[in-house]
């Protein structure tokens, strides 16, 4: 993903395991939530997203955008309260629907981040945990 959100595309993004900063939630003009079984069982996946949500109650502004990498059941995401209940109530872009039309995909990501001004006015917060 970082490759195209970075190359392709021109976001700038704020990782959180190579340049976080804690203001970095509130600095950005979207977060995305990239979401995964490794995700969710990290330790700081419900401070994250306790965060963003925090900022898109305090503005009323669509802010975060909810990715799925894998297909996760409900019964899965009950564990995660404040996750489900984002999944529950918010549009979210899926990876493994995408399927064969991952073209499609790339043009909602960039539909969901799009913003007035450059790509480069802001960065993109992003949660991406490490597959390791």
């Amino acid at each position: 993903m970082l490759p195209v959100l970075e190359g392709e595309q021109g976001w700038r993004l704020c990782l959180h395991h190579r340049d976080f900063e804690p203001d970095a939630i509130y600095g950005s003009r979207k977060t995305i939530c990239v979401i995964s079984r490794h995700y969710l069982q990290s330790e700081w996946c419900s401070r994250e997203i306790q965060m963003a949500s925090y900022r898109l109650f305090d503005e009323q502004d669509d802010v975060l955008i909810l990715l799925l990498m894998e297909d996760i059941p409900a019964c899965e995401l009950s564990l995660y309260y404040r996750m489900r209940s984002l999944v529950k109530r918010r549009t979210y872009l899926s990876w493994p629907q995408a399927g064969q039309h991952t073209g499609v995909f790339w043009q909602n990501i960039r539909r969901a981040l799009m913003t007035p001004g450059s790509p480069t006015d802001n960065p993109i917060r992003g949660f991406f945990q490490n597959q390791e």
